[in-house]
């Protein structure tokens, strides 16, 4: 038996059943906030995690941004069937984000500063803290296009209704959403107060269908960023595409003019993966069986027959008897670019921890967060080749999926999803 085929009996032996997926990396924030960099002399670390990140540009803030080191998710079912009654609270919504990237009360003097009588405007629990380098981006489902608002014809056909993968298990009550907002910060409680007064604003318009606590990013999204660790004790994310590759940004993640409707120009298509790692099972398999699964060393990070982290990774390197160094079944093989007829994704997930699950296991894993220029040529194949293939898929378990539109980023006076209603 091979040692790509060793997870399987070792999966067996503890009763644990699986699901294939691609798995990020995890690790402490760092990197470029706006104009300010981490780490320079005149910009200390503590003073630029706390820095505020511009809110409006030509792309929504919480992409390329600088991963952040907490992320609170939020995806909402819009309860109002009034089309007017829905762009007034996304308005309102836009004040309140602006505002609140800034480090202000989502409304002026909001939490203590009002009548005595009324419930406060805003939840106070990030008076005195700093903007924590907070990131709100919003996103709009396929659920979102029916016959209630009219957007029926604006849909774009590249927001498609995700494909059930092989060994998927997923709950609807953590999939889909008609509004989804990404909330990162360096501070949770900066995070966890967005979405909150989000929510209390969207009271009667819209609910909150499923949310996603996050802990540690998964990857690097600026080459000012050490490469995290997953779960797993692996460096992940290595490859991720990167805020200064712009041309491969373009290629692979902004929607160009012509890809679809207008309105999504220069935005992004967003998928979300709630990912189950069974990591007690993996704790018991060896580290020649771990690296094998992996395709990298556990240590320095480097793909196995190299020596550094980001040596390039050679798919054709052969050890004795002609075998393949990187497994045909390793992860970073399926997953990686010459696999995949030059298709690229840029990861921004994060880790969580839910409790347990009653029969003794911590039921953690990665959040799988991920942009991409069309889903259907980017994000699918490349799962689907991880799904049927990848060793991995008897460690971890999808239980959650949702798919979302993400609108370019907003000019001066805009607010969130003007560009689709107009």
């Amino acid at each position: 038996m091979s040692e790509a085929q060793g997870p399987l009996s070792r999966r067996r032996l503890f009763g644990i059943a699986g699901a294939g997926a691609a798995v990020a990396g995890v690790g402490a924030a760092a990197g470029v906030f706006g104009s300010k960099t981490l780490g320079t002399s005149d910009q200390p670390v503590e003073q630029a995690a706390a820095a505020s990140v511009p809110f409006r540009g030509p792309h929504q803030a919480g992409i390329v941004t600088p991963a952040q080191d907490r992320m609170h998710f939020v995806a909402f079912d819009v309860t109002t069937t009034d089309r007017a009654e829905l762009v007034e609270m996304l308005r309102e919504w836009t004040t309140a984000a602006e505002r609140m990237t800034t480090g202000q009360e989502a409304v002026p003097n909001g939490a203590v500063g009002g009548s005595e009588h009324a419930p406060p405007a805003d939840t106070g629990e990030a008076l005195d803290l700093p903007a924590s380098a907070l990131t709100l981006t919003i996103g709009f489902g396929p659920s979102l296009f029916d016959k209630r608002f009219g957007l029926a014809k604006l849909r774009p056909p590249a927001l498609i209704d995700l494909p059930h993968f092989r060994a998927d298990e997923l709950d609807p009550a953590r999939s889909g959403g008609d509004l989804c907002v990404q909330a990162c910060a360096n501070d949770p409680q900066v995070a966890v107060h967005a979405i909150r007064n989000l929510a209390r604003i969207g009271f009667g318009k819209v609910a909150v269908r499923w949310s996603q606590l996050g802990f540690g990013r998964t990857s690097s999204t600026s080459r000012s960023q050490s490469t995290p660790r997953n779960l797993f004790g692996f460096k992940d994310g290595t490859n991720n595409l990167k805020a200064e590759d712009t041309a491969d940004l373009s290629q692979h993640m902004w929607v160009q003019p012509g890809d679809g409707p207008e309105w999504m120009t220069g935005g992004s298509y967003m998928v979300t993966r709630r990912i189950r790692m069974h990591i007690e099972t993996w704790d018991r398999a060896p580290l020649a069986e771990q690296q094998a699964i992996i395709g990298r060393a556990k240590g320095s990070g480097a793909p196995l027959g190299q020596v550094d982290e980001f040596d390039p990774i050679d798919l054709h390197v052969r050890g004795e008897g002609g075998i393949p160094l990187i497994a045909e079944d390793a992860h970073v093989r399926l997953a990686a670019a010459e696999s995949l007829r030059g298709v690229k994704i840029l990861r921004r997930g994060y880790n969580f921890t839910d409790g347990s699950d009653g029969v003794g296991h911590l039921d953690a894993g990665l959040f799988f967060v991920a942009f991409n220029r069309d889903s259907r040529t980017h994000f699918v194949p490349m799962q689907k080749a991880l799904a049927d293939n990848d060793a991995m898929m008897e460690y971890v378990q999808h239980t959650g999926s949702a798919h979302f539109a993400v609108p370019r980023g907003l000019g001066k006076g805009e607010y969130w999803g003007q560009t689709l209603f107009g």
